[in-house]
């Protein structure tokens, strides 16, 4: 429960600045094309983790990719080496209804989704709150920082 509460802290935390760092710019007009644009991104990612897909992952994951994790920083290296090494255990990911706010060449994403894991034959559930920082560089929309925190059952 502690590791939790810690691990929301610094989702909050992350939050945060992503808002601060974006006011500054000012805050863009909705555009639908890139939502939907950063939408897919969002899909791909959870595809390409649950099917152990690093090379899917590291398409769409900015070389300076920073993850808060359980209340660990983790770089992009760190996270793609625990997704080939954990087991193919992971069912399928549900995203749920997500917000994409756009200020210019960034887009933060807030939302949630679920895991399902399959456990020693039993089926697990496991919710989680996220907040993505996506920037558009040189090719598209890559993902610069990303936060989740697994919500208390």
């Amino acid at each position: 429960m502690v590791l939790i509460s810690r691990a929301w802290r610094i989702v909050r935390l992350v939050l945060a600045v992503c808002i601060f760092s974006v006011a500054a710019c000012g805050q863009g007009a909705p555009d639908p094309g890139t939502a939907a644009a950063i939408r897919a991104l969002e899909k791909q990612w959870t595809v390409g983790q649950a099917r152990n897909d690093n090379r899917a992952l590291d398409m769409i994951f900015d070389n300076a990719l920073i993850y808060v994790e359980y209340g660990r920083l983790v770089s992009k290296g760190e996270y793609l080496a625990r997704i080939k090494a954990q087991a193919t255990n992971l069912y399928q990911i549900s995203m749920e209804p997500m917000t994409v706010r756009t200020f210019g060449n960034t887009a933060i994403v807030l939302g949630s989704y679920t895991e399902s894991h399959i456990d020693r034959g039993a089926r697990t559930l496991q919710q989680w709150k996220f907040v993505d920082t996506w920037v558009y560089k040189q090719k598209g929309w890559v993902l610069v920082a990303a936060a989740a925190a697994p919500v208390a059952k």
